[in-house]
């Protein structure tokens, strides 16, 4: 396919590859300053289009549409996850500006078009390899996909602050007390867009981002800021805990209950086993790994920077299993050991914790994405964690 490139284009692109591509990259302990060749470079649409060489980049753009063909660009009625069309403009239809993005299994179910057509329009960065794809210049195998706001690259999804819109979303609930209004919450949020376990690795990149660097996650237990990449499970890695031990219950890593989003976390591999199935409960020897963590036989006693986060996860988790559509029905008690029950403890001491440890603005922004980007449902005791004490 032809294509001209004006004076000032090639001029452009001479000054961006004799620059040696300075984006900013992360240096490790034994590294000198100097790029690695396969860094990933920051760059535009019409940069990545003529960067067709194979080498890794990061390119920022506007989805345009779903690519079916060399020369077809779906914008409606899309027919599958696997690929976007990406632009340096929201509104670009000229084939030739355009980058076609193949979008592996992995990120499917959050940025296919099929299942998120309110993505076209969005801004997003993508990691991957520069490469033809459809026979058109691309972007393969992707690493990493976000939603960047128009201000900042990294910007994280507006926390809802205008009362109308969580005033619309709990309207029914409004008024009603006790167990009238844990039925009506229950209603409000179940239901919700169940993930593949698989897709947790991903979300979990998103949800739990450490606001001080994108490239990390904080690990639950031990607050620890670690690389992103790092997920696995070899010493020091982090894998997915269930705050809801997945046992209590026996429902392992299935959609629903085991893929829910509210109550997973990014952890550390060993102290993701120290705590097991353990109840939550005060009192214990302290965990190696985990500051301010104690644990004995029968409970887990958590971070207090944590204890109402690991709170009001519980709080919503006995809300939103209540047994109909064939689901579990989960629910608090006041005991520990409840092993294989449906059931976690200790309310009384989740009570204390919920009092004692407010909602905070990293529990807020996560409960924004969730809802916004995976599971279109929230946790009611952030947004309102005054209906604790109207339910328990």
């Amino acid at each position: 396919m032809e294509r001209i490139f004006s004076k000032t284009s090639v001029l452009v692109l001479i000054a961006f590859l004799f620059t040696g591509c300075s984006a900013e990259q992360p240096q490790s302990e034994n590294t000198s300053q100097t790029s690695s060749p396969n860094t990933p470079v920051e760059l535009s649409v019409s940069e990545a289009l003529m960067m067709q060489d194979g080498s890794q980049g990061t390119v920022i753009g506007y989805v345009v549409g779903q690519p079916i063909s060399e020369t077809t660009i779906l914008t409606k009625d899309y027919s599958n996850d696997y690929a976007i069309a990406l632009a340096d403009s929201a509104g670009e239809t000229d084939i030739k500006q355009i980058l076609f993005v193949q979008v592996s299994s992995g990120f499917r179910h959050s940025f296919g078009l099929q299942s998120n057509p309110s993505l076209l329009g969005k801004k997003l960065s993508i990691s991957g390899t520069l490469k033809n794809y459809f026979s058109q210049p691309g972007l393969k195998t992707p690493e990493e996909i976000k939603l960047v706001s128009e201000s900042d690259p990294i910007e994280d999804p507006e926390i809802p602050d205008s009362p109308p819109k969580l005033e619309e979303y709990y309207r029914e609930a409004e008024g009603k007390t006790g167990q009238d209004l844990k039925r009506t919450l229950h209603d409000i949020i179940d239901d919700h867009t169940e993930l593949s376990y698989s897709a947790v690795w991903e979300a979990l990149k998103n949800t739990d981002e450490d606001p001080d660097n994108s490239k990390h996650v904080i690990l639950f237990y031990t607050r620890r800021s670690e690389p992103k990449t790092h997920n696995g499970g070899n010493i020091n890695d982090w894998n997915r805990e269930h705050v809801w031990a997945k046992s209590h219950g026996n429902f392992g890593t299935s959609r629903g209950p085991g893929t829910d989003l509210h109550h997973l976390r990014p952890t550390d591999v060993t102290v993701n086993s120290s705590r097991s199935n353990l109840d939550f409960d005060n009192g214990g020897s302290p965990h190696p790994e985990a500051p301010l963590t104690f644990y004995d036989k029968d409970s887990w006693e958590p971070n207090e920077s944590i204890k109402g986060d690991v709170a009001r996860m519980l709080f919503y988790m006995d809300v939103r299993y209540e047994g109909d559509s064939g689901e579990l029905d989960l629910a608090l008690n006041n005991e520990v050991e409840n092993n294989k029950k449906p059931l976690h403890g200790k309310l009384s001491i989740l009570l204390e914790w919920h009092e004692e440890d407010p909602v905070d603005l990293f529990e807020k922004r996560r409960n924004e994405i969730i809802y916004e980007r995976y599971q279109g449902n929230r946790n009611p005791f952030i947004d309102h964690p005054e209906w604790v004490d109207e339910i328990w």
